[in-house]
């Protein structure tokens, strides 16, 4: 059985915004700090610059509209009762984004105590948002590879969330933290759970239900379903296994081409899908979501090539390469197609259900314009393309910044357009209602 859509368990509207709105500002401030910092920032993944624009990225833009995606989500799709959604995004919302700024600046400035403040205000909020979403996805009575895939999504955000806490801990505490497990391999299994079994299983999981309704695709074949959490899972796991014991060379790399080839597979059908779609006038929301899945298959193709060709591998910037396709790429495309999809749905809907029903609200398509919208597309591909251009060319970084900042700055532009018009669409219709009963 397919996940039951249920309108009627939507949240208030403000618990989403409220992350849809913070998550653009976290890639503005990315991009003037890469302006700031220029070439030297990526001149491999262990600068301080890396690492800091690498959070903002992960750790506030993606997380904070995943956080609020998964508490409409959850509810809507899975009709899953949520505890107390308002109290649970009054409490997560500013945690997470004070956390992720102090990351951020702990990386940047290298000041050990704010390590420590990042883990304590992430830790807590996260926990309570794990916990919260793993009740509800274990209680409710739907069924579907959309839900088996939410609920190893939520997993592998608590394992990153342990992961991270640790490597915090680490830089927090240097030579007083207990924990002495390797630095080197616990970031490596850190990253593959953060981009792996939670950002990516989490967008396979939605996509199952999303693609085909929203793009009017055919449905995902049922054994890649099945195969896709599973297959991602169990790689996951085996790639974990070098915490306790040091893993053959070999044995590594065979893990890590199993999950390569499924994150290939999965953009591939994702692809074929949409080319069968019954209706074939492009938005850009499908285009933003085509362009994340070539940029998935151009990861996976880029990390055999750099595996079947050590000269290329052993580059300092070849794990930036990979970086960027997977963050400000493929997750970050995503990002944008959904909120351009599910801000003007949530604003038709909750629209809907607070008006008149002999007066329906406006089109989704009035939400947002057609053309801001793919402007702002448009900016942002080639954003990530200076992002890229700038690894042989280090003299694009800072126009790779402004890039990426001023298209994430459009898009907050967009979405705050949005809500106001939702705002004003609103008071339209309480004082039109409010005439009525006075005549």
């Amino acid at each position: 059985m397919q996940p039951t859509l249920s309108f009627e368990q939507a949240p208030p509207i403000s618990v989403p915004y409220r992350f849809f709105l913070t998550a653009p500002l976290f890639g503005v401030t990315a991009g003037l700090l890469l302006t700031w910092l220029g070439p030297a920032a990526l001149a491999s993944r262990w600068t301080p610059g890396a690492a800091a624009l690498t959070h903002l990225i992960a750790a506030g833009l993606m997380l904070q509209t995943m956080c609020g995606a998964l508490l409409q989500f959850v509810a809507v799709a899975a009709g899953a009762n949520i505890w107390r959604p308002r109290l649970v995004a009054a409490v997560v919302h500013p945690l997470i984004t004070a956390g992720a700024l102090l990351l951020a600046m702990g990386f940047a400035l290298g000041l050990p105590f704010l390590f420590r403040l990042a883990a304590a205000l992430l830790a807590a909020p996260i926990g309570l948002f794990v916990g919260v979403l793993a009740l509800a996805l274990i209680k409710t009575p739907a069924r579907g590879m959309t839900l088996h895939s939410l609920r190893l999504a939520v997993f592998g955000l608590l394992v990153t969330l342990t992961l991270g806490v640790t490597l915090a801990g680490t830089l927090g505490w240097p030579g007083d933290w207990p924990l002495s497990l390797p630095f080197l391999t616990l970031v490596n299994v850190h990253v593959a759970w953060g981009l792996g079994g939670w950002a990516l299983l989490l967008v396979i999981g939605v996509s199952y239900l999303v693609v085909p309704m929203f793009q009017l695709t055919p449905a995902y074949p049922v054994w890649l379903t099945r195969l896709l959490p599973a297959g991602l899972f169990l790689a996951l796991l085996a790639w974990s296994l070098q915490l306790g014991r040091e893993m053959p060379p070999h044995w590594l790399a065979a893990v890590a081409l199993a999950g390569m080839l499924l994150a290939g597979l999965y953009a591939v059908t994702t692809l074929r899908l949409q080319s069968r779609r019954r209706r074939h006038v492009s938005d850009a929301t499908l285009v933003f979501w085509r362009g994340a899945m070539v940029l998935l298959l151009i990861l996976s193709l880029s990390w055999l090539l750099f595996a079947a060709l050590p000269r290329l591998d052993g580059q300092p910037r070849a794990p930036l390469w990979l970086g960027i396709l997977a963050l400000p790429g493929v997750f970050v495309s995503v990002i944008n197609g959904m909120l351009y999809k599910i801000v003007p749905f949530l604003n038709w809907l909750h629209l809907q259900r607070q008006g008149d029903p002999r007066q329906p609200p406006p089109n989704m398509k009035q939400m947002i314009p057609e053309r801001a919208m793919r402007g702002q597309m448009f900016l942002h591909f080639a954003a990530v393309a200076l992002l890229l251009a700038a690894l042989p060319w280090p003299s694009l970084a800072r126009p790779a910044g402004l890039a990426f900042a001023a298209s994430c700055l459009w898009l907050e532009w967009n979405l705050v357009g949005a809500v106001r018009q939702y705002a004003r669409l609103l008071r339209d219709r309480i004082g039109a209602a409010g005439s009525g009963r006075g005549s």
